[in-house]
């Protein structure tokens, strides 16, 4: 019990003193995580659009569950299908992940006051901010993205047929004017605002509890289910705004005329000819991709960390 009591408090001292890490390097950091992650998640992510495009105005469903999504797109697109718009997602984590994750991280060590870390109100507005950073940056990136995992859908004639993430950010600018790329920047914003105070806040919650509690160390485990909670939580309390957000981005103007005014009409039109249910329509992709996406992330930031730390030789700096 001893033993286990001093080991408690190494790892405890350890993940709530902050350590003299350039911000420069949190930023860079940030981003490796962020695309290492997506290399993985990126099918999940297309199947979560897909599902939150399908039966869009009250018409039929395309895919029936987000299983039958998955073996469609592999069956009519082939496996290099599912990893449609991998590099708006790559270029997306580059800006978007490097953006808040090095701006949480940075405000993280600037509050962090006497070897003790910002209380959760605090984390919530951190994570808030670093957020709305991120998601300013990433914008022209995630329209991309979504357009290019929504492609397949669609018939022959009606595709963008972008070749990669610079070729669509380069024809959305000349076809529909700068401005574009930045459509919808309204919704992603309260979305990166709602999905980072929930996701980077209660990872760094959820790892200081487990650590304290005794029952677990600072490691990869700790890491896995910080990540995991931290992926539910943001999970439920962001769909409705993802959706707002997937549809704004998708959508096409027909004769100068958009097929919405605003996030308020996508959620009126959703709810009128969809459900409420619909709101989080594609919650298992959008999970089975977040808590994954989540975890690895988280994972690939703290060993990121420790190997510079390793080469820096300095000790362990805590998320």
């Amino acid at each position: 019990m001893e033993k286990r009591t001093s080991v408690t408090s190494k790892d405890a001292s350890q993940a709530t003193t902050p350590s003299a890490v350039p911000k420069k390097i949190n930023f860079l950091l940030g981003g490796l995580a962020g695309v290492s992650a997506v290399c993985f998640t990126q099918p999940l992510d297309l199947v979560k659009n897909r599902m939150q495009l399908s039966g869009e105005g009250g018409a039929a469903r395309e895919y029936k569950t987000s299983v039958h999504a998955f073996f469609k797109i592999l069956r009519t697109e082939g496996v290099i299908g599912i990893y449609n718009g991998i590099s708006a997602g790559m270029l997306r984590q580059a800006t978007y992940s490097t953006t808040r994750l090095g701006v949480y991280q940075s405000l993280f060590d600037s509050y962090s006051k006497d070897g003790k870390p910002p209380n959760a109100l605090m984390k919530l507005g951190i994570g808030t901010i670093a957020g709305a950073c991120g998601a300013f940056v990433g914008n022209p990136a995630e329209i991309s993205l979504i357009r290019m995992t929504a492609d397949g859908r669609l018939p022959k004639q009606q595709q963008r047929g972008y070749k990669n993430v610079f070729d669509a950010c380069i024809r959305i600018t000349r076809e529909e004017g700068l401005k574009t790329l930045w459509r919808g920047c309204a919704p992603t914003i309260v979305r990166a605002m709602v999905v980072n105070a929930a996701q980077l806040a209660t990872y760094s919650q959820a790892k200081e509890f487990l650590i304290s509690s005794g029952y677990i160390r600072d490691g990869i485990g700790c890491h896995f289910a910080s990540s995991l909670l931290s992926g539910f939580v943001t999970t439920v309390v962001s769909m409705p705004v993802d959706i707002t957000k997937t549809r704004i981005q998708n959508m096409k103007i027909v004769n100068g005329v958009p097929e919405y005014s605003g996030a308020l009409d996508v959620l009126r039109r959703v709810v009128q000819k969809e459900g409420i249910p619909s709101l989080w329509k594609g919650f298992t992709p959008y999970f089975a991709r977040l808590g994954p996406h989540t975890v690895l992330i988280f994972v690939f930031l703290e060993q990121f960390k420790i190997i510079y730390f390793k080469l820096t030789t300095q000790a362990p700096q805590p998320i």
